[in-house]
């Protein structure tokens, strides 16, 4: 008897009405997505157009490509291998998630390897899982979960095994950024990148201060500006040849090494881009590590 009553309850085209407006709600954040993802590509298409700047090949913007990463990193550390050459395909990345947006999955997936610095334990148990299903890359990935300070990382890279000259070195631990990367005077990768605050002008060498205990409150108050990371890399040797479009990464390549293919003057006036990070986001499929 109650299965006949569900039955025509069912069959009661109102019903069917409902449960099709229901449907039709489930699709729309599918659909909101899509068209998201759209607008930003045409957002992004239409600044290229507006500003000679972003069809300068000499730049690095314009060969941007997003595979894994999230701000199109992907195409330009590519670029920027494509002028220098690489040597032993190597990368230290700190600040990396669960993996699936950083700036070093692609090289990991075209034979790289390399060491990853992880402070949330959420995302180390989450990348481990992934490294499981797939032994040739976990052969070439180092995971190490901690959380990185002026005072530990020295000690830390050294006891990892991390060479002095790695190809690239990506940082991003948002708040205390920059006070990371001083404090490795010492160490030359040939490649640099790094998160600035570009809420700042260009001209402002400004730096937040060191909190150890604090985390970023996804305010402005964070990271340093463009220039104050100039005038770092130039005293510790390296020119910043680049910003992605999106305001948000910081290319800089050993000064040794720059020679004459990349757009000068190497300074925060020349590079700096405006935050847009309503560009960023993902297009395509989710990401997943291949071998």
């Amino acid at each position: 008897m109650i299965r006949l009553l569900k039955n025509l309850y069912r069959s009661l085209p109102v019903i069917k009405e409902l449960n099709a407006i229901k449907d039709q709600l489930g699709c729309l954040p599918s659909h909101c997505r899509v068209m998201e993802a759209a607008i930003m590509l045409q957002a992004l298409e239409a600044l290229k157009a507006s500003d000679e700047r972003y069809r300068d090949s000499q730049r690095l913007m314009v060969h941007g490509a997003q595979y894994w990463s999230q701000n199109y990193e992907d195409g330009m550390i590519a670029e920027i291998f494509r002028r220098i050459g690489t040597t032993s395909r190597t990368f230290l990345e700190i600040g990396v998630g669960d993996g699936s947006e950083n700036n070093t999955t692609a090289l990991l997936s075209a034979g790289w390897s390399g060491w990853w610095i992880e402070g949330d334990p959420r995302s180390c148990k989450a990348i481990e899982a992934r490294l499981i299903e797939m032994p040739v890359i976990a052969s070439r990935l180092k995971l190490h979960p901690a959380f990185v300070s002026p005072e530990n990382i020295v000690g830390m890279l050294s006891d990892l095994g991390v060479p002095h000259e790695p190809d690239l070195f990506s940082l991003d631990i948002d708040l205390n950024t920059y006070h990371i990367w001083a404090a490795l005077k010492d160490f030359r990768p040939r490649v640099v990148v790094v998160e600035y605050n570009a809420g700042i002008p260009p001209e402002q060498a400004w730096i937040h201060p060191y909190e150890h205990n604090r985390t970023w409150d996804h305010t402005q108050d964070q990271s340093a500006s463009l220039k104050a990371y100039e005038l770092l890399g130039r005293e510790f040797g390296y020119s910043l040849v680049g910003c992605d479009i999106t305001g948000i990464n910081a290319f800089f390549v050993r000064t040794d090494l720059v020679a004459s293919v990349f757009c000068e003057p190497f300074t925060s006036e020349n590079h700096y881009e405006q935050p847009r990070y309503g560009l960023y986001r993902r297009t395509g499929h989710a990401s997943k590590f291949y071998a």
